[in-house]
């Protein structure tokens, strides 16, 4: 029986609810208040400093909830169980008519969103192929191909509501279209495990 597989996947995992709506309503007044530095993509994006978790109590009431989701992202990505810590984490404020443009993090192994308001269909967070020389030189494209997995070029997360989490790979392209609601809310990090071992070599990283 001929059988299609789908070699080497990306790993995505939603969460959804890993926050309590009373932690992430404080940490969207509190925070958001701090989202004061301009974003080059956007006129209407701003975003707070570079934080860590001990820089606030409800910094560390995050770290704790996501950190086990972490760990276990992890294992999907390096096919190990192990400890992880939160590198830096900002809060985005993304108001009318604001969007993000694509990008990737830098420096960190897996990133994460965590929506702390609710979010308008328009400004769902949109992942994307690599722009690099992966593809084609053709592609198939009009209105009566159908789309897929193999041939889509982004893919739409779906409707977050405040307090989920979703886990990426760090590497992934991303971006988030203009919002055409109200303002959004986010808190995002980036994290790395406390070593990678290959054959004896071992590199330790520190958050």
């Amino acid at each position: 029986m001929d059988e299609v597989i789908p070699l080497f996947p990306t790993p995505f995992m939603r969460a959804p609810g890993v926050l309590p709506p009373p932690l992430a309503a404080a940490l969207a007044a509190h925070f958001g208040a701090q989202a004061v530095q301009d974003n080059n993509a956007s006129a209407k994006l701003s975003h707070t400093r570079m934080l860590k978790p001990a820089d606030s109590p409800l910094l560390a009431d995050v770290a704790g909830l996501v950190t086990p989701k972490i760990a276990e992202f992890g294992a999907l990505l390096f096919g190990e169980r192990m400890g992880w810590s939160i590198k830096e984490m900002w809060v985005n404020v993304l108001d009318t008519g604001g969007h993000q443009a694509m990008h990737n993090h830098a420096n960190s192994f897996a990133s994460g969103v965590i929506y702390l308001t609710p979010t308008h269909e328009s400004a769902r967070t949109v992942f994307m192929k690599s722009p690099g020389g992966h593809d084609f030189s053709f592609k198939n494209d009009h209105p009566g191909m159908v789309t897929g997995p193999y041939n889509a070029e982004k893919w739409v997360s779906p409707d977050p509501a405040p307090g989920d989490l979703v886990l990426f790979p760090s590497y992934m392209m991303h971006a988030v279209p203009p919002n055409a609601g109200s303002r959004r809310i986010s808190l995002a990090f980036n994290a790395i495990p406390v070593r990678l071992e290959s054959w004896g070599y071992t590199v330790r990283f520190s958050g």
